[in-house]
């Protein structure tokens, strides 16, 4: 049996089963209504795609970069200028420090773990590596707390050697005493 139309007020034309009227208006509306939603859905999940998409490139590229640095067990670093403050009576006071030569061997980059080597011999506590775009950050927490930190960047094609900064930062007798060196790694 086919349904009868019927006029209703303000609602356009309803249309009556066997015990069932509907307005085919209304019926219009919410069909386009959740049409649009399901395009804003799409249009969402397209965009957050587009984004793991773009994160995932990016993240393999950096691994990529990161990579060169991947393949040395072993550093030996030579620092032969900088510059080294003590703060002493309300001043600081700087000095030009000595050379200084050290190692890190045992450099593991996944286990964010390497050893530094003074003299030839293991300095007892293990440094803590963070690793970064085209360069590898080696932190020293010394037993009494004080900070000493080395970056180290991937190799220069010019030279063949890796540019490296050394900062130490620490205090003696409660004054504070800070220096910054700029050197180069080489693999051992």
């Amino acid at each position: 049996m086919m349904p009868t139309p019927i006029s209703g007020p303000m609602c356009g034309v309803l249309y009556c089963g066997q015990r069932q009227c509907y307005d085919k208006t209304r019926d219009l509306a919410l069909a386009a209504a959740e049409e649009a939603i399901l395009l804003h859905h799409i249009e969402r999940a397209s965009v957050q795609l587009a984004f793991v998409v773009t994160l995932a490139l990016v993240t393999g590229l950096a691994s990529v970069v990161v990579a060169a640095s991947d393949q040395v067990p072993a550093l030996v670093c030579t620092f032969q200028q900088g510059a080294a403050w003590s703060y002493d009576a309300g001043t600081y006071k700087s000095a030009a420090p000595a050379p200084l030569t050290f190692g890190i061997e045992a450099v593991d980059l996944e286990g964010l773990s390497a050893t530094l080597v003074i003299g030839g011999k293991p300095a007892g506590h293990p440094l803590r590596v963070v690793r970064a775009l085209n360069a590898n950050h080696f932190l020293e927490v010394a037993q009494e707390g004080f900070l000493n930190v080395t970056t180290v960047y991937d190799v220069d094609a010019a030279t063949g050697t890796r540019p490296a900064i050394h900062s130490r930062h620490l205090g003696l007798l409660g004054q504070p005493i800070f220096a910054q060196y700029a050197g180069f790694c080489t693999a051992r």
